[in-house]
């Protein structure tokens, strides 16, 4: 992945190099008489060039003089040369008056006219040795400075120009992101999120690209759980009219009935008002799945499928339920869900399960993961159906079995909660199996 973090501290300090680096060259060429020896072009191996006359016997030290004179007219440079014994080696151009000058304010050169540079030549045909001393007045060495300064000056212009590139590409790759991820946080908060409008961006491999990834996914869930519970609306509405209506004929056929067929109905309300208020017991357990906020804990599973065992048969006695666990098995979660899920599979397969054939209740360990199964000896179900069971007020087309199709559903609600997943199937041997496949720890503790 290419880290979006990485990529803003390069180009940071890639700036902050190159105007570091430009900051010092212009301090450097401002501040060193070198920069001014080889830069200017009346000093520019001048002192390669004089010696080379000077010591050209056949012409004399006339020719050497004139070349002093000469850099004086052009360039306004007054020139001495000393050889090893600091005498001058010709007259020069230095006057006596500005020596004196020179010599009275050595201590304090700010306030002499001119800028003075020296150099030391070493001729390589007699090895003499041999010292310039330039004495440029501040004038004319303003004015070539200016002239020369406009490469360095030109070079931090760019270096600007590259700067503000820099800081636009960055802050582009920054700001475009971050507005789609607006423009889809609002589409999310008004309902009209299209999955695919932060397709582009979740390609990229940076941050942004996670980012727009993780908030697709929680868009595509959020979609779901806004689809799901207007679904759980409407199924909650069509199961509550027909308890209410059987209610509703009772209370008429009641008023108008004589009192000793009165008494005779009473039975038939109680028992419509003990179906109301289960399935709206089973449609509270569902919902408080989702608002549960309690610090998941350490659940023994030999302890919970044996409290399990104990209730189911005193519900139905006829019937046998057998356990099978491995010792020692220990989950952290939520214990009261955990139990819930595995009564409500087991309740589910009492209902369906013959007299005579145990329930088989099995748990195990397989990896990081812990399997907890109920199979029952019933018919199965259709593999056309499977898909549909554990959706909530489903049930499988010919049952004659009570319920309202909330087992199923509050069992794989819980199961998510914990991050694993119910598994629903018919047995190779016969009848129906439910799985709750748990993870040892559930994804975050809340």
């Amino acid at each position: 992945m290419r880290s979006l973090f990485w990529r803003i501290l390069a180009s940071f300090w890639l700036a902050i190099a190159l105007v570091a680096g430009l900051s010092i060259l212009l301090g450097h060429i401002l501040n060193q008489d070198a920069w001014i020896l080889s830069r200017h072009p009346g000093l520019r191996n001048f002192p390669e060039q004089w010696t080379k006359t000077y010591e050209n016997q056949s012409q004399g030290a006339d020719p050497a003089q004139d070349m002093l004179e000469q850099l004086r007219r052009h360039y306004h440079i007054d020139t001495q040369v000393l050889n090893d014994s600091s005498e001058s080696v010709v007259p020069g151009t230095f006057t006596r008056r500005a020596a004196a000058l020179e010599q009275r304010q050595h201590n304090d050169e700010r306030q002499l006219p001119w800028r003075r540079l020296t150099t030391e030549y070493v001729s390589p045909t007699s090895g003499e040795t041999y010292l310039f001393i330039y004495r440029i007045p501040h004038p004319e060495l303003d004015a070539w400075h200016r002239e020369s300064l406009m490469w360095p000056l030109s070079a931090l212009g760019i270096a600007l120009v590259v700067l503000t590139l820099f800081s636009l590409l960055v802050t582009l790759s920054i700001t475009r992101p971050l507005n789609q991820l607006r423009g889809a946080v609002h589409d999310l908060g008004q309902a009209t999120y299209q999955q695919n409008s932060l397709a582009r961006l979740s390609n990229r491999r940076d941050e942004f690209g996670v980012l727009a990834t993780d908030f697709n996914l929680m868009g595509q869930r959020l979609q779901s759980l806004i689809g799901s519970q207007r679904q759980l609306l409407r199924d909650v509405s069509h199961e509550l009219r027909s308890p209410l209506a059987r209610l509703r004929i009772a209370l008429a056929l009641a008023e108008r009935a004589e009192p000793e067929q009165r008494e005779k109905l009473w039975p038939r309300l109680t028992r419509e008002c003990d179906r109301l208020e289960a399935l709206i017991s089973e449609i509270l357990a569902l919902a408080r799945l989702d608002a549960e906020h309690a610090t998941a804990e350490p659940v023994d599973i030999s302890v919970l499928l044996g409290s399990v065992r104990k209730d189911a048969q005193l519900s139905a006695p006829e019937q046998e339920v057998r356990i099978q666990a491995q010792p020692g098995l220990t989950v952290r979660g939520w214990p009261t869900m955990i139990e819930r899920a595995v009564d409500n599979l087991v309740r589910n397969a009492l209902r369906f399960n013959p007299v005579g054939k145990p329930v088989e209740l099995q748990a195990r360990l397989v990896g990081e993961r812990v399997e907890l199964s109920v199979r029952d000896h019933g018919p199965g179900a259709a593999e056309e159906h499977l898909a549909q069971l554990g959706e909530p007020f489903f049930r499988a087309p010919g049952q004659t079995a009570q319920g309202h199709g909330l087992g199923l559903a509050i069992a794989r609600r819980a199961v998510e909660r914990h991050g694993g997943r119910l598994l629903l199937g018919n047995h190779p041997a016969g009848g129906f199996i439910a799985t709750l496949d748990v993870p040892l720890s559930p994804p975050t503790d809340v």
